[in-house]
């Protein structure tokens, strides 16, 4: 396969791309009629740095995902199974060489109790994360993904388990595949050669190559539903989101299906950190590149993660992110074992900034006008890879998503809400039971009815 990032290529983009008003305002309204942008248009935006246009950039965010996505924001948790690791990134906790990580696997019986103790707060949607050894092989994380649908307590279970863990093989992926995964992830990190080199000195992930076609390889296993990401602040922000955008299309091109999500994590502290500070993102930086992400890719969910402040979060909610995770703990085994929220680097592999119960997230949310949404339809009816871009693109995903999202909602409330939540959360769901058409109205209506009634696992 022909390499597919040039670095000369996007750095000629970026130098070349010099905005005034009328571009700026040429590419925004491209994007709000739901096209994607070319790395040209969106260079132009990175490029900006008048702040009324930096505003209205983030504006026409604003406007595109409440078009596309709607009030709704999708919730899971990540579940770290293992931190043991074989390579060595400087950035992060797990690598090889820090003598002061306390390495752990989950036994299958620590599993079991972890993932009851997310299901009785409310959980129903997980992300799989293990370090990249051996001992995390396909057939090992298949297991896993196996045992973790299995586990019910009282009307809690996991409906979509997603998987964040080392490429494999072809083979591998097929595996891996059978055990009923949704998305897969693998982040590139960096798409700038040099600092890839730099930064990975050794282990399997060294190999820029390998990582960044491990997607193809996923991708000719079967696996429609992938993500993307990179990790802002390894080198200059606006060439990693020129290598995502550059990603999504070299995807999109060769199977006719982009990543279902990108990440766009910061670096925080970690244990053994081994790395200055002179690509760091600032918070202003932050909201607008992922403001521009959101315009570049109308029909990808983008994933703003617990690695942010609350400030921060509560902020690129409004213009960019479809998901986020709430209740979150990195140090494996902490959700049964850990309810303080104290944090131990030499156990985790970064720092988080937001420690909010997965309630507290909720309510929130609620307080904010949002929906939050606990929703696995379009995954478990096939609604994955080209058949949800024949769904998405068209419009036709708030048709749904708002009726799924309303949906586990309010199982969410007669199952695991406080009394003040709860009565938000009714709120919501009422406004937005009379902003729909008659016919959803009532069948939303009388799904809602049966799930206080006791039925669950109602969707559409």
């Amino acid at each position: 396969m022909q390499p597919f990032i040039d670095d000369e290529e996007i750095d000629d983009i970026l130098k070349n791309a010099k905005p005034n008003r009328e571009q700026v305002l040429a590419v925004i309204d491209k994007s709000l009629n739901k096209n994607r942008l070319s790395l040209h248009d969106t260079a132009l935006l990175l490029n900006t740095e008048d702040p009324e246009l930096v505003e209205l950039i983030k504006d026409g965010a604003r406007k595109l995902k409440e078009k596309v996505y709607g009030k709704r924001i999708v919730l899971f948790a990540p579940l770290y199974v293992g931190n043991y690791c074989s390579n060595n990134c400087r950035y992060c906790g797990f690598k090889a060489s820090n003598k002061n990580a306390l390495r752990k696997t989950l036994t299958k019986e620590e599993l079991i109790e972890n993932v009851k103790a997310l299901e009785e707060h409310g959980q129903k949607r997980l992300i799989l994360v293990f370090g990249e050894h051996r001992v995390y092989s396909a057939d090992f994380i298949a297991d896993t993904v196996k045992t973790v649908y299995g586990v019910k307590k009282d009307h809690g279970e996991i409906r979509r388990v997603n998987i964040n863990a080392a490429p494999f093989d072809i083979e591998g992926f097929k595996i891996v595949k059978e055990s009923g995964i949704g998305t897969y992830q693998v982040f590139q990190e960096t798409y700038h050669h040099p600092t890839y080199t730099t930064c990975h000195t050794s282990g399997r992930k060294s190999d820029y190559d390998y990582r960044l076609t491990a997607l193809d390889r996923a991708m000719e296993a079967g696996i429609d539903d992938v993500g993307i990401g990179a990790l802002f602040g390894l080198y200059d922000y606006k060439f990693e989101v020129m290598g995502l955008i550059r990603h999504v299309n070299h995807l999109e091109a060769c199977y006719q299906i982009g990543p279902h999500t990108i990440s766009f994590p910061r670096i925080q502290d970690a244990s053994e950190y081994d790395l200055d500070d002179k690509y760091a993102v600032t918070d202003e930086q932050f909201t607008k590149l992922v403001a521009i992400l959101r315009l570049a890719v109308p029909y990808t969910g983008l994933i703003l993660t617990a690695r942010e402040s609350r400030q921060v979060r509560d902020e690129v909610l409004a213009f960019g992110c479809s998901q986020i995770d709430a209740g979150t703990k990195l140090e494996i085994g902490a959700y049964a074992e850990n309810p303080g929220v104290d944090q131990n680097l030499n156990k985790e592999q970064f720092k988080i900034n937001d420690d909010r119960t997965l309630n507290e997230v909720i309510d929130e949310l609620l307080d904010g006008d949002y929906l939050p949404s606990f929703c696995t339809a379009c995954y478990r009816k096939g609604r994955t890879g080209q058949h949800f871009m024949e769904f998405s693109v068209p419009g036709f995903i708030k048709k749904f998503c708002t009726p799924n999202a309303l949906l586990t909602l309010a199982e969410y409330i007669v199952d695991y809400a406080s009394p003040a939540t709860a009565e938000k959360g009714w709120k919501v769901i009422e406004r937005n039971l009379k902003q729909m058409d008659e016919v959803y109205h009532d069948k939303v209506k009388e799904r809602i009815e049966r799930i206080q009634a006791g039925e669950r696992d109602l969707y559409f």
